[in-house]
């Protein structure tokens, strides 16, 4: 797609801190990270989201974040990973793409948890 960013990054038309790449896929840097080392492993293949990606394409996507979360355990010494994958609401980039966050112990990152229904009643509206 013309437009889209991360088409671009994989072009080589925008700089990217590429930290991984091979036919399929390609491993940046986060431009505004949550913690050292956080990044987006993204498929060459314009797809938008989890509903339009293919199989092949989202089994080596999800093979890679496992390669990359090793490499930061070894090299950066990361406590542990949060993976994010955004679709429709949320998701700035109209691009596929896995985020690895690395996660450091004391790190500050928190999640909130607030204003949400209970397991019970979201239970029963899935039902």
């Amino acid at each position: 797609m013309e437009d889209c960013l991360f088409c671009k990054i994989i072009k080589g038309d925008i700089p990217s801190y590429t930290i991984y790449e091979d036919d399929i896929v390609k491993v940046f840097l986060d431009i505004s990270p949550v913690t050292d080392g956080h990044c987006m492993v993204v498929p060459k293949k314009h797809t938008e989201n989890i509903t339009t990606i293919d199989y092949d394409t989202l089994t080596h996507t999800e093979k890679v974040s496992k390669e990359i979360y090793e490499m930061m355990k070894e090299k950066l010494g990361i406590d542990g990973l949060t993976r994010i994958q955004n679709n429709g609401y949320g998701q700035e980039i109209k691009h596929y793409h896995l985020h690895l966050i690395p996660r450091y112990n004391g790190d500050g990152v928190l999640f909130n948890h607030a204003n949400k229904l209970k397991p019970e009643e979201v239970f029963e509206k899935l039902k």
